[in-house]
């Protein structure tokens, strides 16, 4: 399965796990483009630096809730799950679980 789409995905974080959305669209030109909601704050931030290249996802994310952070994610794409990381500077980098959001749910208990 391709990696566009909308993604459910569960951060492990120091604070606790954090719930967010995203979506990934490719666009005619080869580029890729997203957005991410944190599904607990409602916080919207557009995704930069997005590539896909087989199965590997990796973009960039700045968030200003529950603190201000610049975060690298690093994934890969197994079906309809993500698995990888997330980064942000010289923190230690968060288990990141994903998946693909199906039909109308976008709640985490309807995927």
């Amino acid at each position: 399965m391709p990696a566009e789409g909308t993604w459910h995905l569960t951060i492990d974080t120091p604070l606790g796990e954090q719930q967010a959305r995203i979506l990934l669209s490719a666009q005619p030109d080869g580029t890729w483009h997203g957005s991410a909601e944190d599904l607990t704050s409602g916080e919207h931030a557009p995704l930069t630096d997005v590539t896909v290249q087989g199965s590997a996802i990796t973009y960039r994310q700045s968030i200003t809730k529950p603190m201000r952070l610049h975060l690298v994610f690093q994934l890969v794409l197994e079906g309809d799950r993500l698995t990888g990381r997330a980064k942000a500077g010289r923190l230690p980098g968060t288990k990141v679980t994903g998946r693909r959001v199906t039909g109308t749910g976008a709640e985490p208990g309807v995927l």
